[in-house]
């Protein structure tokens, strides 16, 4: 795969062994999913559950086998009291300490939401998308934002991956 020219989507499978390979030695984050347990059919307190742990590039999560889609980003914490201005305040929380309860070390980043790309069907129609990827005029694209346009696949991961091998200064 040449860097010059842009990534169509017949490609995608090699771009993807090619980030693999170089984020071998990266770190992965944990993907999990919410779940609300039953005892005797009564609910307990929802909790995380481990699904896969993948590398985050952007709005992509690459796993070692699956791609995905991001969702939201939560920190592990244990629960405690505390008063919030804002529901969404207390959601937020609600699902950090789901994660605790799930067994995720406090401050741990997990990924909740996230969606299984399917990159088999990507490319069979001129204008396939499969959010957040995207076939543009024949061109493999990524829209890394709601409010922005299509980036180059290639140049994205390419970007991605590099700045997870070399975070900028205090990222980590």
């Amino acid at each position: 795969m040449t860097r010059s020219s842009a990534v169509k989507p017949a490609d995608l499978p090699g771009l993807l062994a090619w980030a693999r390979a170089e984020l071998a030695a990266a770190p992965r984050e944990l993907l999990g999913e919410v779940v609300t347990p039953r005892m005797l059919g009564i609910p307990r307190a929802p909790r995380v559950v481990l699904r896969d742990e993948a590398w985050h590039l952007g709005v992509l999560l690459l796993g070692p086998v699956d791609l995905y889609a991001t969702g939201e980003i939560v920190r592990s914490r244990e629960p405690a009291r505390r008063g919030y201005t804002a529901e969404s305040q207390r959601a937020r929380a609600g699902l950090a300490e789901a994660a605790f309860r799930g067994g995720i070390l406090p401050g741990a980043p997990v990924h909740l939401g996230w969606r299984r790309i399917d990159t088999s069907t990507l490319g069979e129609q001129p204008s396939t998308q499969i959010a957040p990827l995207a076939v543009i005029d024949g061109q493999l694209r990524v829209r890394w934002s709601m409010a922005g346009g299509h980036a180059d696949a290639e140049t994205y991961v390419r970007e991605r991956v590099e700045l997870v091998r070399h975070p900028p200064q205090g990222a980590t």
